[in-house]
């Protein structure tokens, strides 16, 4: 990453913001279409991965299209990025992932924020959380190394699926997770529910640089 840290941080910052615009917006939309809680999951489920492909691809060569605390925390443990670019990093994400929501709600001319009254707690949803992410870390860096040119499609496909194979619809991202808290749409969180899903992310991405390193097969952090 060779670009200036105000221009990484801007391209963290709007990248964020763009992914809760379609995590929010595709919800919001989808919710408006149909009455089929499936039908619906699927529609957020597409939006999203397909969002999160592009951005990457789009967003990388500028900042590495982290777009999440959890990346950023393991890129810092691996020394790929210095902990003070680190620490903007994620206040940018997550100052991006709000305005994404505040947008998303002005576009359906719904008020700008909304805390989500969506109850997501549990043993089985955190631990849905902790898989989710775990695998979104390994796919980043096991795909960084060996299909780095194919690594924004891998993670755009492994989130859609997770979508669907994790109890919590896969929120992977710290980032998201707070955003998802001001909207009371399809995509929301209770606020008191957010922090148990934190943790489970950052467990499940420390695990994934610990299960990675063991089998070898780890590229350098993005």
């Amino acid at each position: 990453m060779t670009a200036e840290l105000p221009r990484r941080l801007a391209a963290e910052a709007a990248g964020t913001a763009f992914l809760v615009i379609a995590v929010v917006g595709s919800g919001i939309m989808a919710e408006r279409l149909t009455a089929d809680a499936a039908l619906a999951l699927l529609c957020n489920a597409v939006a999203t991965g397909a969002a999160l492909a592009v951005l990457i691809a789009v967003l990388g060569p500028v900042s590495g299209a982290h777009l999440n605390p959890a990346v950023t925390l393991v890129a810092a443990l691996r020394r790929a990025l210095p902990p003070r670019d680190a620490a903007f990093y994620v206040l940018a994400q997550v100052a991006g992932g709000i305005v994404g929501t505040l947008l998303a709600h002005a576009m359906f001319e719904l008020p700008l924020v909304a805390l989500s009254q969506q109850a997501r707690t549990g043993g089985g949803q955190w631990l849905a959380e902790g898989l989710a992410t775990f695998g979104l870390v390994a796919v980043i860096l096991i795909g960084g190394g060996s299909r780095r040119d194919a690594l924004p499609w891998l993670v755009g496909l492994y989130i859609t699926g997770a979508y669907w194979f994790t109890a919590s619809t896969s929120f992977a991202n710290p980032a998201v997770t707070l955003a998802r808290t001001l909207t009371d749409t399809f995509s929301g969180i209770r606020p008191l529910d957010a922090p148990g899903f934190i943790a489970a992310q950052c467990v499940g991405a420390l695990l994934a640089v610990v299960a990675v390193r063991a089998l070898g097969a780890s590229s350098r952090a993005r």
